[in-house]
């Protein structure tokens, strides 16, 4: 039976009006599995309304009853951990465990946005001048609005939504229309926790809908994830309309693998970070750089012994390594870039198109692939593959492999696997990516720090989560008071100074 979802706004489930529909698949059969609603215009500047009523009831509570409702909304999600994780797997693709995992890191963004009441405290000069303190504090922007990718669908949303919600912004998710239903569940978890009804709205629906938020006036703020064209797009776009903007796009990561590295634990490491997940993250390890002929002769022995025990099941087979991607277009596209592999060259040593799992044989299913001896012009090595193929280009010495890394346009995220302090201190210190991990292959920064990339990786100035995430939310006002004890001489014309 195919499933009616719906919209999440006012605290209430309310059917699509538009007429248009989105199908939702299972792709672990190839079979529609719901049917979303695509809101129109008009649907989209109702929300945004909604949301604007609700914002001043919501910022009127202190921070620390904000911060109650988000540690009871974390209850609410861990107490659901496995249906949660269950449905995402249903619908995305990935297994259970790498879906409690996207719960689990979204909610350690919201575990972060619990500590606002200190987040939020302003600076303050007492005496800056005869009788003068400056003091300044922190705002809330009014409604605000985040696009999401369909790879993380309880992850980025709440990336985006824990820090808006906790500095007193009303939020209008628009979610993919791959996988809503757990933004949607999400919603209903708000509201349970104590969150007003139009805090938290849940819009589904394509560009018209995206476009409506991009050019409404009353949607202060803009954050999205996906891919490098769009980022741009919705960065510019929101940016002429007078509109602060946190846009991150695609990604080529780079490994560089000393010879002095541990390659037995380099290749495992390298196998979770390059076809985990189907390889649809954006901190997937895609190119794989030796150091040293030698080097790479051993690690691509040890990848491809490795990559031949790797089991693709459905998502919902506990000893899958990993699920179908989220639809057919992306099986198309991962084929279509391993032909263009072979025919520009690259050794094609694993081969994982053709995958059939039985049982799910008409499902999205994609076996792990390996390139080796790809080089720079290749288009498999340029452009964003998003599935399970590792590239392996080989280097001659250090100073190539960083060098890749660095001419690359994609600077998200970096590795680099050494044993030697001072190769990992210069590579921290030249790599120009922006995040960097020194062995550790997906170097995702935990939610206090900031997450974001560099080049056409990202485009805004302030980045997802950390410190950055209350600044992008908030604006700041700057007071400068006089308490004159009694009335004295003073010259009303003379711009006080601090002397």
């Amino acid at each position: 039976m195919v499933r009616e979802l719906t919209h999440f706004i006012g605290g209430q489930h309310v059917p699509g009006a538009s007429g248009k529909f989105g199908d939702v698949f299972d792709p672990n059969l190839g079979q529609v599995q719901a049917r979303v609603p695509l809101a129109s215009r008009s649907e989209v500047e109702a929300v945004i309304a909604n949301a604007e009523a609700a914002q001043p009831i919501w910022a009127a509570f202190n921070p620390q009853k904000r911060a109650r409702v988000l540690m009871k909304f974390l209850t609410l999600v861990q107490d659901e951990m496995d249906s949660l994780a269950a449905l995402l797997s249903s619908e995305h693709g990935k297994t259970i465990a790498d879906a409690k995992g996207d719960i689990q890191r979204g909610l350690e963004v919201i575990e972060f946005a619990v500590g606002i009441p200190h987040l939020l405290k302003g600076e303050y000069t007492e005496g800056a001048g005869t009788g003068i303190d400056v003091y300044s504090m922190r705002q809330p922007l009014g409604v605000v609005a985040g696009i999401t990718p369909f790879n993380f669908p309880a992850m980025i949303p709440l990336w985006k939504a824990g820090p808006a919600l906790a500095t007193g912004n009303a939020f209008v998710l628009k979610p993919s229309e791959r996988d809503p239903s757990v933004p949607l569940r999400l919603a209903e978890l708000f509201l349970e926790a104590g969150l007003p009804p139009g805090v938290f709205n849940v819009v589904n629906g394509d560009k018209e809908a995206v476009d409506t938020l991009l050019h409404d006036p009353r949607v202060k703020a803009v954050g999205f994830v996906g891919s490098t064209p769009i980022a741009q797009y919705i960065y510019e776009t929101a940016t002429a309309n007078g509109k602060r903007a946190q846009c991150f796009g695609g990604a080529k990561n780079h490994a560089i693998v000393m010879p002095d590295a541990d390659l037995d634990d380099v290749a495992d490491q390298l196998i979770g970070a390059g076809y985990g997940s189907a390889g649809e993250r954006c901190m997937a390890i895609s190119v794989a750089v030796p150091v040293g002929a030698e080097t790479a002769d051993r690690l691509v022995a040890k990848l491809t012994e490795r990559v031949h025990k790797l089991n693709v099941g459905r998502s919902d087979d506990p000893g899958a390594d990993y699920g179908p991607l989220v639809g057919q277009d992306g099986v198309n596209r991962v084929n279509n870039y391993v032909q263009i592999g072979v025919d520009e060259g690259a050794e094609l040593v694993v081969d994982g198109r053709g995958l059939v799992v039985e049982g799910a044989e008409d499902g999205y299913f994609v076996g792990a692939t390996l390139f080796d001896k790809v080089t720079p012009q290749m288009r498999i090595y340029r452009e964003e593959i998003f599935g399970p193929v590792l590239t392996v280009v080989r280097a001659e010495d250090y100073e190539e492999g960083l060098r890749l890394a660095n001419e690359h346009e994609y600077g998200n995220g970096v590795a680099i696997f050494t044993r030697d302090g001072d190769t990992a201190r210069d590579f921290a210190a030249r790599v120009q990516v922006g995040m960097v991990g020194i062995n550790v292959p997906i170097p995702v920064p935990i939610a206090y720090y900031t997450f974001g990339g560099w080049k056409r990786s990202g485009f805004g100035d302030l980045n997802q989560h950390g410190p950055d995430s209350i600044r992008f939310y908030t604006k700041t006002k700057t007071v400068t008071q006089r308490w004159p004890a009694g009335l004295k001489e003073s010259n009303a014309f003379v711009i006080p100074t601090m002397d």
